[in-house]
């Protein structure tokens, strides 16, 4: 069954066009929503069962030999991670039916697209396989790409999708690297079988290049800092895409690794301090930057940025509890509980952000907080969604950001009581990294807010007032906005029917691992107080922007790492054009230089290292006959004759000549199949030959150096000594036992033929001899498509055109 739901988006997708092309008046999106909606009320109908700690699992075998199979395994932190790539797919599915007009989009492409990236990220987060899981994982970045390029007239939307996918993919391969050392120092690619071997892999020399490389891939995918600058770029895809991609799903598949491999890079202190302060980084910039833009989307861009941060910094500090091994344990799998249930909350009220604003743009036709203003007045429901959604984001009570973020803050003073890694000396850093990040996450929050609904309604700006979003429009967002209630008021609805499960599965080798209670009041603690000193701070930030804001020209100012990124860009652009203008010279003379130098290099070297001419035995060889001795004696002087021609007509007689010897040959060896089949080769290449040579200006003497000249003598002169030394060493040496024998004895028994060169083509390689008919015959068809256009006049191609 986890192999169906997996594959179902795959199967929908390849039936999208189809559907659009027979149902035009049906939005195709009405086509598509079930998909999402059947996979989360199945994954719905198993929490039951991994609340029970049990886990589901289905494999199907794909290359036993190599150790890869399709194994599926559903587990507690799969399970998170399903109903938020189906749940919010279904939410988005739905707003993308009223926001993507079928009649101006290719909507069967975006939701075939959209379909792609939800089987690959179910692939990636249900996939128990190494191997798969990094196939699934590539596809998350080529279907992103293709989603963020939507629009691909746009010069933006292309470098937006191009910029992610390099990024990602760079981190992807990184990723496969550390897999196949995992894999070397285990044995095998199963993830469940490498944690359980995870005792014995610290001290092994790839064990800290593994855990480098894996988080290289992790870190790339969820915009860790510096790899965050394709997340910014990424917004140009239409803002469903951004809603899902980047706010619940994509985004967080890197977080998916780090929790996943937690259980076997964990108890190393170089991931702790890799993990910790990655994302503690990620947080302050992220948060910092989003208050210098203007563009909705780029503050939620640079806002996800700092969130993903704050759960990666989260799981790094969790990561202690694999090191204490039960000494104050619950200390540390708080950590890992607030990073899963902050993952929760950002999905909620990050994705109801996200289509707040895709409504915004959809009804004001702009998302410059420049030119908007005063909206709450027109679209006072899109403003309740973005009250709730912002305020949750700022971390204040009673909505579940304030949860969460407390619970971050209780993480973070729990840092100073660590008495390992040489934490102690740090401790201090982390909160008040987090408190500067969290003043800043309220500052963004209330630009957000304040400056697209509230003052005065700019209608110089954007002409008449808009107006309310349709019903459909607002129903996923609301929905969104509901649970961030939910969640913040009744939160323990998911601490053990999902969080606790997930938990369990982030530390498997732990007993005992349980979810806290979560409540709203704690009292006058630390945590409470440095809530009420961000919001204070952040009140008066804002309040006094335009006054410290001029602060950005001055940091970063003209710094940016997506500076970096495009003069790396262009500079291998350059100095790919530069090594290829030197070797594509346009001449056919100097690419078989190439082609010839290459050969003769690799295959002298391959000679030199396995020795052929060493004898292990007599060597008998076949008596000579004076038939042979004429047609060697013809065919060489036909051969050297082919340079030394003075016209392309002779050149090609006598090239003819060397093809008609080689028949004989045949002839002479008992072969009539091959001197037939060698005989109608050579007549149709000549007649091709002098039918298009024929039409050719006369050969002109070539103009070059005498050095050039004895260096293309001695290439020619190596190619054909490095030939006849490949013959005279197949004669005399194998590496493997022939294969003929089995021809001999199986032709006639297995096929029933006494002709064994017909069997072996019409049988024991006919899917071979299909295949070269088929391009023999596609070939043909090019040839004649090519004649027919020649016949028509310019006239006629362009009306058919």
């Amino acid at each position: 069954m986890l192999h169906g739901v997996i594959l179902l988006p795959f199967v929908a997708a390849a039936i999208v066009p189809l559907f659009y092309k027979l149902f035009r008046r049906i939005h195709t999106g009405w086509f598509v929503l079930p998909v999402p909606l059947l996979a989360f009320v199945y994954f719905i109908l198993s929490m039951p069962t991994i609340r029970e700690g049990e886990a589901i699992q289905s494999t199907v075998s794909w290359i036993p030999s190599l150790g890869v199979d399709i194994t599926a395994y559903l587990d507690g932190l799969g399970l998170l991670f399903s109903l938020l790539i189906t749940g919010i797919g279904t939410l988005v599915v739905i707003y993308s039916i009223y926001y993507l007009s079928k009649e101006k989009e290719a909507i069967h492409r975006f939701y075939m697209y959209l379909l792609l990236f939800m089987g690959a990220m179910l692939g990636v987060v249900l996939s128990d396989n190494l191997i798969v899981l990094y196939g699934f994982w590539e596809l998350t970045s080529l279907s992103s790409f293709l989603l963020i390029a939507f629009w691909y007239n746009r010069d933006h939307s292309r470098y937006g999708a191009l910029k992610s996918m390099l990024i990602t993919v760079f981190g992807g391969f990184a990723m496969l690297t550390g897999f196949i050392l995992l894999y070397t120092m285990t044995g095998t690619f199963s993830i469940r079988e490498i944690i359980d071997l995870a005792p014995t892999l610290p001290g092994q020399d790839m064990f800290v290049p593994a855990m480098i490389l894996v988080l290289l891939g992790a870190f790339t995918k969820s915009a860790q800092f510096p790899f965050h600058i394709w997340l910014p770029d990424a917004m140009e895809a239409p803002t469903p895409v951004s809603a899902y991609l980047h706010s619940a799903t994509m985004v967080k598949a890197g977080l998916y690794v780090v929790a996943r491999f937690s259980a076997i890079f964990a108890g190393d202190a170089l991931w702790f301090w890799i993990v910790s302060l990655t994302g503690l980084v990620t947080l302050l910039w992220g948060s910092y930057t989003a208050v210098r833009h203007t563009d909705l989307k780029a503050i939620l861009a640079y806002s996800t940025i700092s969130q993903l941060g704050l759960i990666m910094c989260l799981f790094g500090l969790g990561s202690a509890s694999f090191y204490t091994g039960g000494a104050d344990i619950a200390l540390y799998t708080a950590a890992i509980m607030t990073a899963v249930f902050h993952l929760i909350n950002h999905a909620t009220f990050k994705g109801a952000l996200f289509m707040v604003v895709g409504i915004v743009d959809h009804e004001t036709g702009t998302r410059d907080i420049r030119k908007l203003g005063g909206l709450m007045a027109f679209m006072p429901v899109t403003f309740t969604f973005a009250l709730i959604g912002t305020l949750s984001m700022a971390g204040l009570p009673p909505f579940n950001g304030f949860l969460s973020k407390e619970m971050f803050f209780t993480a973070l003073l729990s840092v100073a009581e660590m008495d390992f890694f040489s934490v102690q000396s740090w401790s201090i850093l982390f909160p008040v990294v987090a408190w500067v990040a969290s003043v800043f996450t309220f500052i963004y929050s209330l630009i957000i807010l304040l400056k697209t609904f509230t003052g005065r309604f700019p209608k110089e700006e954007l002409g008449e007032p808009p107006h309310e979003a349709s019903l459909g429009l607002l129903i996923p967002p609301g929905i969104l906005a509901l649970l961030v209630i939910v969640f913040g008021l009744f939160p323990n609805l998911l601490t053990h029917s999902l969080i606790e499960p997930a938990m369990q599965a982030i530390l498997p080798t732990l007993d005992n691992v349980e979810a806290k209670h979560i409540s709203m009041w704690h009292g006058f603690v630390p945590e409470l107080w440095m809530t009420i000193g961000v919001a204070v701070a952040g009140i008066l930030l804002y309040l006094t922007l335009k006054r410290w804001q001029r602060l950005y020209s001055y940091f970063p100012g003209s710094l940016s790492f997506s500076r970096v990124y495009d003069f790396l860009l262009k500079g291998s652009q350059r100095f790919s054009r530069i090594i290829t203008d030197t070797y594509m010279t346009g001449s056919l003379r100097h690419y078989m230089i190439y082609i010839f130098v290459f050969l003769v290099l690799v295959g002298g070297y391959f000679l030199t290292r396995i020795n052929p001419f060493e004898r292990h035995g007599e060597v008998v060889f076949a008596e000579v006959s004076i038939y042979e001795v004429i047609l060697t004696i013809v065919l060489l002087i036909a051969a050297i004759a082919v340079p030394l021609a003075k016209s392309r007509m002779a050149a090609i007689v006598l090239v003819g000549a060397v093809g008609y010897m080689v028949t004989l040959f045949f002839i002479i060896f008992r072969a009539p199949d091959l001197a037939l089949t060698q005989m109608i080769v050579e007549t149709v290449s000549v007649a091709l030959f002098l039918l298009c040579f024929y039409h050719l200006p006369k050969l002109q003497k070539e103009k070059s150096s005498r050095g050039m000249r004895i260096f293309k003598l001695i290439v020619s002169g190596s190619v054909g000594l490095l030939v006849t030394l490949i013959a005279l060493a197949v004669s005399n040496h194998q590496m493997f036992d022939s294969i003929s024998n089995y021809f001999v004895e199986e032709s006639y028994r297995s096929a029933g033929g006494k002709n064994i060169v017909n069997v072996i083509l019409v049988d024991f390689r006919g899917f071979d001899t299909f295949l070269e008919i088929m391009v023999l015959g596609a070939a043909s068809l090019a040839i004649y498509a090519l004649i027919k256009v020649r016949d028509r006049t310019p006239h006629e191609r362009k009306e058919e055109r």
